[in-house]
C-alpha cells in the first residue's frame, strides 16, 4: 500500500484516555503520541476525532443481505453501505437467500459479490441443511475449503429441529474447526405465532410464542455439544430462560456462545399493540422481565456478542395487515444507538466492554482472527500491529433515523421517529475510510465503480 497514512487524533480509544491512532498500510501503525510524531514526517491525512470514540471496527455476526435471489429487498452492496455507515468492518451474511447457500458455489458467489462492492468484509454463512429443509446435511466441508472459507454454519429463519441432524452437523463442523449457529424455535410449538404468548397477547387476541419454544432447543443444543465436543452458537437469545441455559453452561465449561440483538435489549412486546407489523420479528419481542435478564446476561458475559440481526423486507412485505407481514427489522446503522441507550448510558457495560461484545468476540467465534485470513483478518482489537479497522463513535451526537435517510434499502427500522443517542461517524477498513460524517465514501480509493470494487 502507498497511500498517505490516516491520523485519528484525539480520539478517546475504547472509551478511555485522549490518544491519536495512526493507520498506515492496512494496520493500526502507533497510538497516543508516537502516532502524533509519526504521522508528522508521512503527510498524513487527519481526522479531528475531539469528544469521539475510537473503537476496533465492528463486526456483524449476523446480517440478511438478501442476494442472491431478494434484490429486491437488498443487495450485498446495498447492505454492505448500511454496514459502512453503522460501524461495521465486516459482516456475516446469512444463508436463507436463494438460492440458499448451502453449496460452495453459492458462498463464493456472496464472497465474490462482497469483495466487489467493497464497504466491509463480507463473509458468507453456509447453510447447515440442504435447502434449509431439516433433512440432509449442505456441503459444510466443501464451503469451508472455498475461497469463501465458511466458518459459520446456520439454517437461520428455520430451526435445525431434528436432534440427530444437529448431532451430525456439530460432528461435521467440528472437523472443520467450525461452529453451528443454531435458531432455537421448536416449530411444533409456534404454529401460527404472532408475537410472544403474555398478557399483551392475550389482550390482543393474538396467537403466542411461548418462551419454552426457544429454551427446549437451546437446553437440547447444549447438551449435544458437550457430547460430541463441538462448539454450538446461539442466535437472538430472548429470554430469561435461555440466558439461564447458557449460563449454566457456560458454568460447566461447555463450548456454546450466544448473541442478543439491540431491538431485543430495548423494545417489549408492549409495542405490539399499535398492530404495526414493523414491530414484527423472529423470536418475537418479549416482556420486560426478560429485557431485563438480556441486559444482565449481556453485563455478566453470559451472552458473548450483540449482532444485528438485520433483516430488510421490501415496503409491501411490510405495510400490510400484521398477520401476513414478513417477520423482521433493519439494524445495521441503528446498533451502535441502541447499544448506547439499553447498556452503556444504563451503566450495563463500558465502551471497551462494548467493543468486546461487537467487535473481538464475534471475530473470535466467526474465526476472522485466523492469521491466513491475512489482510481481510479481523481481530476485534485496537492497539499498534493490529489490522487497521476502526470505528468511530461519537456518543453526543443524537438522531433519529429515518428510513429515506438510511443506505439499506430497508425501511422497516423499529427506530423511525425515535430519538436515539450517539452515532458512528466513522468507519476505516484496511486503513481506509469507507465511511466519513456517517456517509460511505464514494470517492475512497478503489469505491465501486466500472473498473471493480475495493481490494
Amino acid at each position: 500500500m502507498n497511500a498517505r497514512p490516516w491520523l485519528i487524533r484525539g480520539a478517546r480509544v475504547l472509551g478511555g484516555p485522549v490518544q491519536s491512532v495512526l493507520l498506515r498500510d492496512g494496520l493500526v501503525a502507533a497510538l497516543g503520541q508516537a502516532a502524533e510524531r509519526d504521522a508528522a514526517g508521512a503527510h498524513a491525512r487527519v481526522l479531528d476525532a475531539g469528544g469521539l470514540l475510537a473503537l476496533p471496527g465492528l463486526v456483524d455476526l449476523h446480517t440478511h443481505l438478501r442476494e442472491p435471489g431478494r434484490e429486491d429487498a437488498e443487495t450485498v452492496e446495498t447492505g454492505s453501505r448500511a454496514a459502512a455507515a453503522g460501524g461495521f468492518a465486516a459482516v456475516h451474511a446469512m444463508a436463507n437467500t436463494s438460492p440458499v447457500a448451502d453449496s460452495a458455489g453459492v458462498v463464493e458467489q456472496v464472497w465474490r459479490l462482497g469483495r466487489d462492492a467493497g464497504w466491509t468484509d463480507v463473509r458468507p454463512v453456509g447453510a447447515v441443511t440442504v435447502g434449509l429443509a431439516g433433512e440432509r446435511l449442505a456441503e459444510i466441508g466443501a464451503m469451508a475449503d472455498s475461497p469463501a472459507r465458511v466458518r459459520v454454519f446456520s439454517d437461520d429463519g428455520h430451526c435445525v429441529a431434528d436432534p440427530l441432524v444437529m448431532r451430525r452437523a456439530l460432528e461435521y463442523v467440528r472437523a472443520v474447526d467450525g461452529v453451528v449457529a443454531q435458531h432455537a424455535q421448536e416449530p411444533r410449538l409456534t404454529v401460527g405465532a404472532q408475537m410472544n404468548e403474555g398478557s399483551v397477547s392475550a389482550d390482543l387476541g393474538l396467537p403466542g410464542w411461548p418462551s419454552v419454544a426457544e429454551e427446549a432447543i437451546v437446553a437440547r443444543d447444549v447438551l449435544l455439544a458437550a457430547h460430541v465436543r463441538s462448539r454450538v452458537h446461539v442466535c437472538h437469545v430472548s429470554t430469561a430462560g435461555s440466558v439461564e441455559i447458557v449460563r449454566l453452561a457456560k458454568r460447566r465449561g461447555l463450548p456454546v456462545t450466544a448473541e442478543v440483538t439491540p431491538h431485543h435489549l430495548l423494545l417489549t412486546d408492549d409495542e405490539v399493540r399499535s398492530y404495526d407489523p414493523v414491530f414484527k420479528v423472529n423470536p418475537p419481542l418479549r416482556r420486560p422481565e426478560d429485557v431485563a435478564a438480556l441486559r444482565r446476561g449481556v453485563a455478566d458475559g453470559t451472552i458473548d456478542v450483540i449482532a444485528t440481526d438485520h433483516a430488510p423486507h421490501p415496503r409491501e412485505d411490510k405495510e400490510c395487515e400484521w398477520a401476513a407481514a414478513a417477520m423482521g427489522m433493519t439494524g445495521l446503522e441503528t446498533a451502535l444507538g441502541v447499544v448506547q441507550a439499553a447498556l452503556v448510558d444504563s451503566g450495563f457495560l463500558t465502551w471497551a466492554e462494548v467493543a468486546e461484545r461487537m467487535s473481538r468476540a464475534p471475530a473470535v467465534i466467526g474465526r476472522l482472527d485466523d492469521p491466513a485470513l491475512g489482510a481481510h483478518r479481523h481481530t476485534g482489537r485496537l492497539a499498534a500491529g493490529e489490522p487497521g479497522h476502526v470505528t468511530v463513535h461519537d456518543p453526543g451526537a443524537a438522531w433519529t433515523p429515518s428510513p429515506g435517510s438510511m443506505q439499506t434499502m430497508g425501511t422497516n427500522t423499529p427506530f423511525a421517529g425515535r430519538l436515539l443517542p450517539g452515532r458512528a461517524v466513522a468507519t476505516f477498513l484496511r486503513g481506509e475510510p469507507t465511511a466519513l460524517d456517517g456517509v460511505p465514501v464514494d470517492d475512497a480509493p478503489g469505491a465501486p465503480s466500472a473498473g471493480g470494487g475495493r481490494r
